[in-house]
């Protein structure tokens, strides 16, 4: 079995003008990485419900995130040649196209969807699944990595051998 590399990107809200302030991905050998994003200046738009959803405070990203650049580059540093998997791809797709193009880095890993390496029988015991993976890791924080690390364990747990 091949074990994915998953990824997960938080966000300042959805929709038009939101990027991204936190990425983790997990590597197949459960290697973990996370940081934080430092918003460029005309990066503005700040949505409360969403920070309540991962509890990070725009003044954090300020302190204590990565410039564009320096984020582009370590994930590329990472994950150059690697298809990496999202359970969010369209947004993800469009916040680390927006964090590749800012920096004016080319993006050297391809993202695609989840869900393109589930088969059927995967589909029907995610959910479920999924929650059992939550309460054994009991993490009490929604964090890039917890959730990309999250996803890859049910996905092991889920893999009947059709997939991948």
């Amino acid at each position: 079995m091949k074990t994915p590399t998953i990824i997960d990107v938080e966000a300042s809200g959805f929709g038009a003008g939101s990027y991204p302030i936190e990425i983790g991905f997990v590597l197949p050998d459960g290697a973990t990485t996370c940081f934080l994003i430092k918003p460029l200046d005309d990066w503005t738009h700040w949505d409360s419900a969403a920070e309540q959803i991962h509890g990070i405070r725009r003044e954090s990203l300020g302190k204590l995130g990565r410039t564009v650049t320096e984020a582009a580059q370590l994930l590329n540093d990472q994950l150059a040649g690697r298809i990496v998997y999202s359970d969010g791809w369209s947004n993800d797709l469009s916040w680390l196209g927006l964090l590749f193009e800012c920096s004016g880095t080319p993006q050297r890993f391809k993202l695609e969807s989840l869900r393109a390496i589930l088969d059927e029988q995967q589909i029907t015991h995610w959910h479920d699944t999924r929650e059992q993976v939550q309460l054994e890791l009991n993490l009490e924080r929604h964090r890039a990595s917890a959730d990309a690390r999250i996803l890859q364990l049910t996905y092991l747990r889920t893999y009947t051998g059709t997939a991948i």
